[in-house]
């Protein structure tokens, strides 16, 4: 007589927001030093628009979405191809795809672009209402970096936007590597090393 013998495994994967945030630190601050001029040229923003802008949070949606944890897939994922469109789009502007791409680049497009991910940022951010402190400054500082960037593309007091964007995305690089260490070290030793605030409470009940 056979017996059905059934065992359960149950697979626990790494929080993957530290890889995901780490990401966003590095290119922010890469484009950001452009943006601010105290650096030249996109030539090598590109790289790490690829590698850590797009693929470190691809690899983070990915993995957010195997722990079933929906707002990390979604950020990750749509920022991930974010970085994925802006690579492509210098090499648009640097002419290497041929001049003809160059040359018909309208920069009012990216503005379509960027008010989509505006308001896409604007619904996140009040999901990271309800996650940690940190972040929710990372959401607000992304809202005033596509804010800027929408601006800016439309042509609407560029130099302003254009700075408000330079420093919003400056800002999210900092604040990023500090969720970084946050995630990395406060799973590490087991208890909170570096504090990354408590939900607020505004949509749901405090746990």
């Amino acid at each position: 007589m056979q017996t059905d013998s059934r065992t359960q495994v149950k697979i626990i994967n790494a929080d993957p927001s530290a890889m995901g945030l780490f990401g966003l630190a590095i290119v922010t601050l890469v484009a950001s030093s452009q943006k601010l001029g105290i650096t030249d040229g996109l030539s090598y923003a590109i790289p790490w628009a690829i590698f850590l802008g797009a693929f470190a949070q691809l690899f983070a949606c990915i993995q957010d979405s195997k722990r079933n944890n929906t707002f990390g897939t979604t950020a990750f994922g749509a920022y991930a191809f974010f970085w994925f469109a802006m690579g492509a789009n210098w090499l648009i502007k640097m002419g290497v795809f041929g001049s003809t791409l160059a040359e018909q680049a309208d920069g009012k497009q990216l503005g379509f672009a960027f008010a989509g991910y505006l308001v896409f940022t604007l619904f996140m951010t009040l999901g990271a209402v309800e996650a940690n402190k940190v972040l929710l400054i990372i959401f607000i500082l992304i809202d005033f970096l596509f804010l800027g960037l929408t601006f800016d593309a439309f042509g609407v007091a560029p130099h302003i936007f254009h700075t408000i964007a330079a420093y919003a995305e400056m800002g999210i690089g900092i604040v990023s590597l500090y969720g970084t260490g946050a995630s990395v070290l406060n799973a590490h030793f087991g208890y909170t090393f570096l504090p990354i605030g408590k939900p607020s409470g505004i949509f749901k009940a405090k746990a």
